[in-house]
């Protein structure tokens, strides 16, 4: 079964230390997976994937011991991908954000003027533009992504994009002429990436569709207290497989819940109320239709 999962999004933190207003509000009590159990959780995804996204919510720039856990990666054989909301770049250091397990890092530039002011643009953005270029002097194969998921119908962020595009063209001496969906090279392996707002599943909004999701056929997430679920965008555990701190990954991968799940999606309906309320999964429906 090696390869059923492109990657999995392993949540090493559900702290981030902010208050986004396109993030709901935190349920879970705060917690934080060692690095003892995230070697445990490896060895129990390596038949199914050689790559893990170390988020679901929470921020993992935060962690003193990153480093410990990309050690873990790298010693297990897999490849990472880190998202942050880039208040914590100076924290961690370039050393560690070029760490060699890293194959893709994604900075989510429009939480800066989504949290009261802590510093200057300029201030935010020098330690990520200084790790950008490290990365290019690297000469690695890793990619970063500067997000811009901002966009809407209103245009409503479009002063705050100008100012930040303004600051990536001086940076890198380039021109970056139109903000639309999609991406924008900046250096080698660095992308300005825009993409739309998206919406957090939630079971009690009135949003209600079937389509298809990449859930626990593509991926599978687990949460910091160990807690298995079929994506990334179940902060809460709402769709709860099982547990690895009490079964195995085949066994609850194996379960009827999980494989109605599996079943639903390929028939192109969602059975979880969770995945029924989520709008995310139409950008997986479109595609899925265009490729038939």
């Amino acid at each position: 079964m090696s390869g059923r999962f492109v990657r999995a999004y392993v949540e090493l933190t559900n702290v981030c230390g902010l208050t986004c207003s396109f993030c709901p509000p935190k349920i879970l009590p705060s917690k934080t997976m060692s690095p003892e159990f995230f070697d445990e959780v490896l060895h129990a995804l390596y038949p199914y994937t050689r790559e893990v996204a170390l988020h679901v919510v929470g921020d993992p720039l935060l962690l003193p011991n990153l480093r410990d856990y990309l050690d873990l990666c790298v010693q297990n054989g897999f490849s990472a991908m880190i998202t942050t909301s880039g208040f914590y770049t100076r924290r961690q250091g370039i050393e560690v954000l070029t760490h060699s397990a890293i194959r893709q890092l994604n900075f989510s530039l429009n939480s800066f003027n989504k949290n009261p002011p802590r510093e200057s643009l300029r201030a935010y953005m020098e330690p990520i533009v200084e790790v950008c270029r490290a990365k290019v002097a690297q000469g690695s194969d890793s990619f970063i992504n500067l997000r811009l998921w901002n966009l809407d119908d209103m245009g409503s962020e479009a002063a705050f994009n100008a100012e930040v595009i303004g600051y990536l063209e001086s940076s890198f001496t380039c021109k970056i002429s139109s903000v639309g969906k999609g991406s924008v090279r900046l250096d080698r392996h660095v992308l300005l990436h825009y993409d739309r707002y998206f919406e957090w599943p939630d079971p009690a909004s009135a949003h209600r569709s079937d389509g298809y999701c990449q859930g626990l056929s593509r991926q599978i997430g687990v949460l910091a207290d160990g807690r298995v679920v079929p994506c990334c965008l179940d902060k809460d555990g709402v769709i709860t497989l099982g547990t690895l701190h009490q079964e195995t990954l085949a066994a609850i991968l194996s379960t009827s819940r999980a494989q109605s799940i599996v079943e639903g999606f390929a028939a192109g309906k969602a059975v979880e109320l969770l995945c029924q309320s989520c709008g995310y999964k139409e950008r997986f429906t479109c595609k899925a239709q265009s490729e038939r």
